[in-house]
């Protein structure tokens, strides 16, 4: 039994991880702090709040982040720092190189700003956890096809089995958020009875901006308008959860799905950098890492394909060159 798992791990791990996929999730994981940091003022960053201490806020182990080892008047220049760091991984350049960096800009904007917001969050937990992926990377650009097509060769299956098992980690941090928003949004008596997002989008300040007011305001003003738009973000929600143990042909409804939803809480709240926080973990969670084909031409072939097609692609063997890997390896 031992063996057999073995040897299922091994068919497994032949496969690549340092494709494409995961670059387009780092590069939408950092142009969602990158839009953080361009179109705010440093004022506004670390603007005074009452009842605490002046931001940015260091202590403990956050007195390492970018925005502490700098002077405090000079943290204008911080911030430019931060933006040039972001725009190198956004480009791809280098992963290996840009991995530290990107997780370190991260974890000081989430950590030391004076309200740091979910999407903050979650992209620095993203950028911690794919560091085994981006470390292991060997090549020049994340926008690269993997070498030797696809397949990881006898040297480097150790490499590939912590990405490999990075790449589960991030899966489960992923199906944790959307179980967590899913389930706590229910112990509240206004998602319960469907009414919350009456009460958000027609809120003044967090409310939706005046361009989309003409286009809600009669979905507001209906009552089964306003169940659909309460209620279907938390079916969606369940659904990405269920994500976790999805085949591959139903994945890229799943993904589909989340990017419309977290587009739409975008346009809406304009929660734009939460929103591309989100479109990177759903691209770590339900675009599988092996995959080779850049841009959206995978998830849209997907879903042009008959079900008996996906069925058959997804039940196809390994390249008999993967087994000679395999037996290699052993």
């Amino acid at each position: 039994m031992l063996t057999r798992l073995g040897m299922a791990v091994r068919t497994y791990v032949i496969r690549s991880p340092w494709t494409r996929v995961y670059g387009i999730a780092r590069t939408l994981i950092a142009l969602g702090t990158l839009g953080t940091l361009a179109a705010s003022a440093t004022t506004s960053l670390f603007t005074p709040a009452q009842g605490v201490p002046d931001a940015p806020y260091c202590s403990g182990v956050t007195r390492a982040a970018l925005f502490c080892v700098i002077p405090a008047d000079r943290l204008e220049w911080g911030r430019w720092v931060a933006i040039v760091i972001l725009v190198v991984t956004a480009s791809g350049w280098r992963p290996r190189w840009t991995a530290l960096p990107h997780w370190w800009v991260t974890v000081s904007v989430s950590t030391t700003m004076t309200i740091p917001d979910g999407g903050d969050q979650i992209a620095a937990n993203l950028a911690l956890l794919i560091l085994p992926i981006a470390l292991s990377d060997p090549r020049v650009w994340h926008w690269a096809p993997p070498a030797d097509g696809g397949l990881v060769d006898a040297t480097r299956l150790g490499r590939s089995l912590i990405a490999w098992s990075a790449g589960l980690v991030i899966r489960l941090q992923v199906a944790g958020i959307y179980f967590q928003a899913c389930v706590a949004k229910l112990s509240h008596d206004e998602w319960a009875n469907g009414t919350a997002l009456y009460y958000w989008l027609s809120d003044p300040l967090f409310g939706a901006p005046a361009w989309l007011q003409p286009v809600l305001h009669p979905v507001l003003m209906s009552s089964l308008g306003v169940l659909l738009l309460t209620w279907v973000p938390l079916v969606i929600e369940f659904a990405l959860v269920l994500g976790l143990v999805a085949r591959r042909p139903v994945r890229p409804y799943l993904l589909l799905s989340g990017i419309l939803l977290h587009a739409g809480i975008g346009a809406m709240m304009g929660l734009w950098s939460f929103a591309f926080a989100m479109f990177g973990a759903l691209v770590l969670y339900l675009w599988p890492l092996d995959e080779t084909t850049a841009g959206l031409v995978v998830l849209t072939s997907r879903l042009r394909r008959s079900p008996s097609a996906r069925s058959a692609a997804d039940a196809s063997p390994l390249p008999e060159s993967s087994g000679a890997l395999v037996r290699r390896s052993a």
